[in-house]
């Protein structure tokens, strides 16, 4: 299979569910929306559970010891949240939704333009940052086949449904996110040409979990967490089990 179809059958998938949620959206009162937003953040608190039990990967603890996987996400979370909020990530994707918001649905007033980028921004975080994310696109690019972008497909399909019934156009366009990094994913999976080891896959996937955490508290309407500017934190957790593999 050519690399890069898992993440075009994604974006198609994101499309229709959003149009589909679109179509949902106007007949659904504002109670029902949010009670759909709920349920999308108690949906993805599990997911986020699940994926931070990575950090007791059995390859994780083999390579770096048994007390360092706690001490490599903490870290990864630290540094890599310096370096976001330094870039000003955030903002600039709060930026880019408020652009994309003016160029695709028109300046409609501050309500509508809230909304939209608040649908961008979420949407954009939950189809990005989970684990089926890098792993399926790394491994769509290594020749391993799209079986886990497929799945993930379907997944972000049916919650782009919900999300756009909630949110509205914000949702199709965090669509240009899935192509941008889930392509850029895929392309680094061509250029290693080979498997990337267990261990570092557990700790970007329990470090992606935790961000998922803060996706769902911001769903929930608990606490704005600023997920973006903690991306980084998915480059930083790799790089640390390598420093500790080599150190040791």
């Amino acid at each position: 299979m050519v690399p890069g179809v898992g993440t075009l059958v994604n974006v198609l998938a994101v499309l229709v569910g959003g149009l589909l949620g679109l179509l949902l959206g106007n007949r659904l009162p504002v109670r029902t929306r949010e009670v759909v937003t709920d349920g999308l953040g108690l949906v993805t608190l599990l997911i986020a559970g699940t994926s931070a039990m990575a950090v007791l990967d059995v390859d994780l603890a083999d390579a770096v010891g048994e007390s360092a996987p706690m001490l490599i996400v903490l870290g990864a979370l630290l540094l890599g949240g310096i370096v976001g909020s330094l870039l000003r990530l955030e903002q600039r994707i709060e930026s880019l939704g408020g652009l994309l918001q003016k160029a695709l649905a028109g300046d409609r007033g501050s309500v509508e333009r809230r909304r939209f980028v608040e649908g961008f921004v979420v949407s954009s975080l939950i189809f990005c940052t989970g684990p089926l994310t890098i792993l399926g696109s790394l491994e769509d690019g290594l020749g391993n086949g799209a079986d886990q972008l497929f799945l993930k497909s379907a997944l972000d399909g049916f919650a782009a449904i919900a999300f756009a019934a909630s949110f509205g156009w914000g949702v199709l366009a965090a669509s240009l996110t899935v192509l941008v990094v889930q392509g850029s994913l895929t392309l680094v999976g061509v250029a290693l040409g080979g498997v990337v080891p267990d261990a570092h896959l557990a700790a970007v996937t329990a470090t992606g979990g935790l961000l998922l955490v803060g996706v769902a508290l911001r769903l929930l309407r608990v606490r704005d967490v600023p997920v973006a500017d903690l991306l980084p934190a998915l480059v930083v957790a790799p790089l640390l089990v390598q420093l500790v593999v080599t150190l040791g």
